[in-house]
């Protein structure tokens, strides 16, 4: 997933179309966007430290297996139990961080241009030759988990490989859906040519997609943005031009759809998973009833969220109903302009500054150190995210930057996993990542902390009201929006699982969960139906989505705790993010009073959204 670097510059072409010139004067109001340096991984896609490395991996996998496959047993038998199993988990964890400096740097790269044919090739080859590699270690999570409870218990209890009991009650919890060592070798290796070849055709495919909007022809996420466009005119053209183009690739992706469901289908039923997201809150270490409640609690709150705020933004356009593409419109009468991206730094960093100067010197890093890729290009990934690397290295930040306000507040998103990724680290490649249960924690926090302070510094009526309505659409697109998404998810898989499914079917289920989620004063004109197809979160981690409504939900309530200013917070907070995955979830929400299985406690996140929309409602006048 990556942009240009000293030693392999990227060459950036301009889509058909654009002029020089213009580019230019585009780039010229945001000023300079910085393009992220891999050299701390490696220097580029000839470094001899890369093939050395890769080698290197290649020869500890075989090593390790040589040492230690058919021995776990012997190993976690007697009074040294601890310590064997210790040296043997070290030496693991150290190749893992070794495999995973060798796939984020092809990963990150891949994403800079995934059209590029050489990039893409460096990245099949070093996934192909990493799944063949770690074959070799297979073996190590199942032969822990066969290992008698007593004695692996008697092992953890004190000696060195306590240290490791928080990993290794994780993966015994995957026990009861672990197969025989040479079925789970074949998933493995079939892995390259079944879900990991169909999610590269899907990204593959995206990137190469170009949209005509005003005799520019450009990239989905460019074409997107054009939906946050001030001009009404310039959203429909986008809008059917995303439809148009989209619509013409439905059989592409229709079958890397139907693929997928039941490629996860017959995962899920030889591992004896009974419902289709089971192996997803498994992975997240979140109990099925816990997201049953909080999917509940959202569609409950459909009419009072939603519903309720795009009828009052419909009023304030003068219309009883709005067309699916002013959805995200900027309100009427508000002055837009292009923010910097030196102005969106300082915003940032002060915002984190103001909570703790320890977070926004970490974040600082990221710019400073060349840790963020922020330019759009023809292929480069759309959307944003943070990669956290492996702990010996740090994280890596993308965004497609292009001055809007909701660019300012997914660069403060992306930060605070990038912050979060900084502070886990010490905790090793098997314990530093983070469930999905807080995973978004710090990316919504900091998205939270940045927009409070922007709303407390405006004092304008006209400004305020622009802002507040801004983070209410921020936060029904994380909350009731991915809702939706997980609604229409389980549709897809559970209509999968009776045969496969016609474009016609998925456009269907599309349209009815939109509707449900949107509203009425939200009308889904024709051409909205192939809007599914370029979610990339349905092909590469199915049932994800949650997520990002759990953390929301679950930050509003932080920030609540935060707001009483509670003393303190700012220690339990940065130990919660410290923890990365050596602590469940419910331990640690414990120290600031929380708890996510209670059945009220999503209504909190939930009141907050509320809140702000009934402070719009009461704000007098017109936008």
């Amino acid at each position: 997933m990556m942009p240009s670097h000293a030693a392999s510059p990227v060459t950036v072409r301009l889509p058909e179309g654009v002029s020089a010139a213009r580019a230019a004067a585009k780039a010229a109001d945001l000023g300079h966007l910085p393009e992220w340096d891999l050299s701390d991984l490696y220097s580029g896609l000839d470094d001899p430290k890369f093939s050395g490395d890769m080698t290197r991996a290649e020869e500890e996998c075989r090593r390790f297996s040589e040492l230690y496959a058919g021995r776990i047993a012997e190993l976690a038998a007697g009074p040294e139990a601890s310590a064997r199993l210790a040296e043997a988990v070290r030496t693991y964890e150290g190749i893992e961080d070794l495999l995973g400096k060798l796939m984020s740097f092809a990963g990150l790269v891949y994403s800079g241009d995934t059209t590029d044919e050489a990039r893409a090739k460096f990245y099949g080859d070093t996934r192909e030759r990493l799944t063949s590699a770690s074959a070799d270690l297979l073996f190590f999570a199942l032969e822990l988990n066969r290992v008698d409870d007593a004695a692996m218990n008697a092992a953890m209890a004190e000696g060195p490989l306590a240290h490791y009991a928080p990993w290794i009650e994780d993966l015994r919890k995957e026990k009861p859906h672990q197969l025989d060592d040479r079925t789970e070798k074949l998933f493995l290796e079939k892995s390259v040519t079944s879900n990991a070849a169909w999610d590269r055709l899907f990204n593959e495919t995206i990137a190469s997609l170009r949209f005509t909007v005003q005799g520019e022809e450009m990239p989905l996420e460019p074409t997107l943005n054009k939906l946050q466009d001030p001009d009404g005119a310039v959203r429909k053209e986008a809008a059917g031009a995303i439809s148009e183009v989209l619509r013409g690739q439905l059989r592409v992706f229709t079958l890397i759809t139907n693929t997928l469901a039941k490629d996860k289908e017959i995962s899920d039923r030889w591992r004896g998973f009974k419902d289709v997201a089971d192996a997803r809150h498994l992975s997240n270490r979140v109990e099925p009833e816990v997201v049953e409640a909080l999917v509940d609690a959202v569609r409950a709150a459909y009419p009072r969220l939603s519903h309720r705020y795009y009828k009052l933004k419909a009023k304030w356009f003068g219309q009883e109903t709005l067309p699916y593409w002013d959805r995200n419109a900027p309100l009427p009468r508000v002055e837009q302009r292009t923010i910097p991206w030196t102005e969106a730094r300082d915003t940032v960093l002060s915002a984190y500054d103001a909570f703790s100067p320890e977070m926004a010197g970490i974040a600082k890093r990221f710019f400073d150190e060349r840790w963020i890729d922020a330019p759009t290009r023809p292929g480069k990934a759309p959307g944003a995210f943070a990669h956290p690397t492996v702990p010996s290295v740090h994280p890596y930040v993308l965004v497609n930057y292009q001055g809007k306000p909701r660019d300012v507040m997914t660069l403060a998103h992306e930060l605070g996993h990038g912050v979060h990724q900084v502070l886990a680290g010490p905790n090793g490649a098997l314990m530093a990542p983070t469930p999905l249960t807080l995973a978004e924690t710090a990316s919504v926090f900091g998205e939270m902390l940045t927009f409070r302070r922007l709303l407390a510094a405006t004092t304008d009526t006209t400004q305020r009201r622009a802002m507040l309505a801004a983070k209410v659409e921020d936060m029904i697109n994380t909350v009731v929006r991915q809702i939706a998404f997980y609604s229409f998810e389980r549709k897809v898989h559970l209509a999968r699982a009776k045969g496969e499914l016609t474009t016609d079917q998925i456009n269907a289920l599309w349209l009815s969960v939109q509707a449900e989620s949107l509203g009425p004063a939200i009308t889904l004109d024709s051409g909205y139906e192939p809007f599914w197809a370029y979610i990339p979160h349905f092909i590469h981690s199915p049932f994800y989505v949650y997520a990002y409504a759990f953390g929301d939900c679950l930050v509003n309530s932080l920030y609540g705790v935060y707001a009483q200013a509670e003393e303190g917070f700012v220690e339990r907070y940065f130990a919660l993010l410290a923890a990365g995955g050596s602590k469940p979830y419910g331990t640690l929400l414990a120290p600031f009073g929380l708890d996510a299985k209670d059945p009220g406690f999503w209504q909190i996140g939930l009141g907050m959204i509320e809140g702000m929309i009934a402070e719009l409602e009461g704000m007098e006048g017109q936008p």
